[in-house]
């Protein structure tokens, strides 16, 4: 009765199951092969899953959703090591699978016996995935380590297993091959890149409780949202020049913008290159105010959550002594009126 649950497979429509399998994933904010982990199986398996190349039994199927929250797709059709043979099971479960979107018993004395054994063992478990910490490389205190914090602090994101950064998918493409690097190279771990066609973005991803360890508990960020929790420039950045101008290179690069002024006067038409650097959390606006003051670069606040540097000769100081590692602002600095 084991081996014939276990051969059992479900066949869905072309690319549902690799589609089943992503969403899965993002959804549980797992690498591919923690994925792999979490399902007892070697890399290469879930590959061919993914692939399509095989099909994946329903008991995986199934784990998955349950896990997950991820309804199973639908038009996929059980089959079993002699579902040939079983015309009526074979129907029965068919209109039971695409009737209820599920595969298996009664739910709730599912969601029952499950309960019974998290409250008496599986929360007192430790677990395969959540609890083991994969490791990270931890950099020593720099320049490259302080402009990371500031693309943090721009456009990214720590959750409480992984650390994101969201880019435009067109417009920061050279520069998203940067911030990969970066990561790399400071943590010696490669982090996994996710598209998102409806957002027209690209999310770098890297899951390492570590990593959210050492970025929250050692180097002065914060968890969740960024706004709530009015976040600002850790201290140790601040104290060193050279972190400073780092920080904030990385903070402009993602949450500022270089643009083309136009406007005429006396039927004559003028275009200026001009900074805008927008952030809803006040703190953070008022740091890197006072460090622009610091270096000298003329700049005001437009709102309450926007600073624009817009003399000609503060743009050019900007660029001289802070600069930008984003080919879309270089691109547009270096254009010609």
């Amino acid at each position: 009765m084991v081996e014939s649950l276990k051969s059992k497979r479900i066949k869905f429509p072309r690319r549902r199951q690799r589609e089943f399998l992503e969403k899965c994933r993002l959804k549980l904010e797992f690498t591919f092969e923690e994925l792999a982990r979490y399902l007892r199986i070697d890399t290469r398996t879930a590959t061919d899953w993914k692939r399509e190349k095989f099909l994946m039994p329903a008991s995986a199927v199934e784990a998955l959703s349950r896990k997950a929250k991820v309804s199973i797709p639908a038009g996929g059709k059980i089959l079993g090591q002699f579902w040939y043979t079983k015309k009526g099971a074979r129907k029965g479960g068919l209109v039971t699978y695409r009737k209820y979107g599920r595969v298996g018993g009664d739910p709730a004395f599912r969601k029952r016996r499950w309960r019974e054994w998290w409250d008496g063992k599986g929360k007192f478990t430790k677990h395969p995935i959540i609890n083991v910490s994969l490791p990270i490389k931890t950099p020593k205190l720099s320049a490259e380590l302080a402009e990371f914090i500031g693309i943090i602090l721009g456009d990214g994101g720590i959750s409480k297993y992984q650390v994101t950064v969201t880019l435009h998918h067109v417009d920061d493409k050279e520069f998203m091959k940067f911030v990969v690097n970066l990561i790399t190279k400071l943590f010696d771990a490669i982090p996994g890149v996710h598209h998102n066609p409806k957002d027209s973005t690209n999310t770098i991803f890297i899951s390492r409780v570590k990593l959210v360890k050492l970025l929250t508990e050692k180097l002065g960020l914060k968890a969740g949202d960024k706004v709530r929790n009015q976040i600002d420039i850790p201290l140790w950045i601040k104290k060193n020049e050279k972190f400073r101008i780092a920080c904030i290179r990385g903070l402009l690069d993602t949450d500022g913008s270089v643009f083309i002024h136009k406007y005429r006067s006396k039927n004559k038409q003028y275009k200026y290159k001009k900074i805008d650097f927008t952030n809803r959390s006040l703190p953070l606006l008022n740091s890197v105010s006072k460090l622009l003051v610091e270096l000298g670069i003329n700049h005001r606040f437009r709102d309450r959550y926007q600073i624009r540097i817009e003399a000609q000769k503060d743009v050019k100081k900007y660029f001289d002594l802070i600069g930008s590692h984003n080919p879309k602002h270089l691109k547009k600095y270096r254009a010609a009126l």
